[in-house]
């Protein structure tokens, strides 16, 4: 399965001036939100998805995700493992579950996102599940940026990565960019102006 070409056939692989989460600017930026607005595309990703994860032989109770990037990918591969799911919200700025969801002691539970690129959003809703009493087994996301070593890719750990090096990561793609702090920015340096995905159309 090509992944980068179901994302650029999807225009969800942007080519501009990004200005990232972290602050820093890129020439690309990944939108998974294009891909996953067809269910037949989701529902593949989601199983290919979940077949490494079944192949791999770890067990799963349930599949959270934080809001709002990984909420349609974690109930896919909810769906495609044949488990529970639940989501992470902010409130006030801070990761919850709220709306009825428990978690029981011992739970295992995948984390699921769209996009991972440091891990920091899954980490803080996993810390949540610990919090309830659930263990954290495993990580997953349909694309990852390469800062976090997934299994099955040579790509090293980066010391920003903040996922934990004890339990597995899978993604079905690495996505590599150029990203530059605003001062080192060689896109700002020709003119133009950084535009924040999810504003102005995209």
């Amino acid at each position: 399965m090509d992944i980068k070409k179901i994302y650029m056939d999807a225009e969800a692989l942007l080519e501009g001036h990004f200005k990232l989460s972290s602050g820093n600017h890129s020439q690309f930026y990944l939108q998974s939100a294009k891909v996953l607005e067809d269910p037949k595309t989701a529902k593949l990703l989601a199983d290919a998805l979940a077949k490494q994860i079944k192949e791999s032989g770890l067990e799963v109770d349930t599949v959270c995700a934080p809001a709002l990037g990984g909420l349609i990918a974690g109930f896919a591969l909810a769906q495609a493992l044949d488990v529970r799911y639940i989501f992470a919200e902010r409130v006030d700025g801070k990761m919850n579950i709220r709306r009825g969801f428990e978690v029981k002691k011992g739970e295992r539970v995948l984390m699921c996102e769209d996009i991972i690129t440091t891990g920091g959003s899954a980490m803080e809703a996993a810390a949540v599940v610990e919090s309830l009493g659930g263990k954290i087994v495993g990580v997953a996301a349909l694309a990852n940026r390469g800062f976090c070593k997934r299994e099955n890719s040579s790509i090293e750990t980066k010391p920003n990565c903040k996922l934990p090096q004890n339990i597995p990561f899978f993604a079905l793609e690495d996505f590599t960019f150029e990203m530059y702090s605003p001062d080192k920015c060689p896109l700002c340096k020709d003119g133009s102006e950084a535009i924040k995905p999810g504003s102005r159309g995209n």
